[in-house]
């Protein structure tokens, strides 16, 4: 019987641990992307992405991060639309010209950690570096799950972490 009961509590486990990271692994409709496209897919120019994604992101997480509404950080990522260039331009140091837009911008479909995000137009943050052929970096800015990327977790406590900002942002 304590075999039985033993087993019983492993599968419900199991079964409920796979349910929470499933569901919280998809990105809210109402998010916003950010993605930093570089240049070409040379160190140079990938280091010269990561400089831009490092400097930018801090900046970006305060503005944001006491924010509850889509909406409102829509309208706060526009207000601060010279900030974040000045940023970008601070960053780049006239090694490299870019373009930043936002609004609906395509994202290319990606797996990461066995999760599929599919390619299609989001609300995002776009911001291309010189010709904008290299790999990009992207991540979801509103709620602000970037902070996740510099910060070890394990697979459990990345999924509480996230069902955490979903709940407070979405519920």
């Amino acid at each position: 019987m304590k075999k039985v009961l033993i087993l019983i509590f492993i599968i419900i486990s199991y079964i409920t641990i796979s349910k929470i990271t499933t569901n919280l692994n998809i990105i809210p409709k109402e998010a916003i992307r950010i993605r930093v496209l570089a240049n070409s897919n040379s160190n140079v120019d990938q280091e010269i992405k990561k400089e831009v994604k490092d400097n930018l992101e801090p900046y970006l997480y305060n503005l944001l991060s006491q924010t509850h509404d889509v909406n409102i950080a829509k309208k706060l990522i526009n207000i601060n639309m010279d900030n974040i260039k000045n940023n970008i331009k601070n960053t780049l140091q006239n090694r490299q010209d870019y373009k930043i837009n936002f609004g609906k911008n395509y994202f290319p479909k990606k797996e990461y950690k066995g999760i599929t995000y599919d390619e299609g137009y989001y609300d995002s943050l776009l911001i291309t570096l010189g010709n904008g052929l290299g790999d990009n970096w992207w991540c979801v800015l509103f709620p602000p799950l970037c902070l996740l990327e510099g910060q070890e977790y394990t697979d459990y406590e990345y999924s509480s972490y996230v069902s955490e900002l979903i709940n407070k942002y979405f519920n």
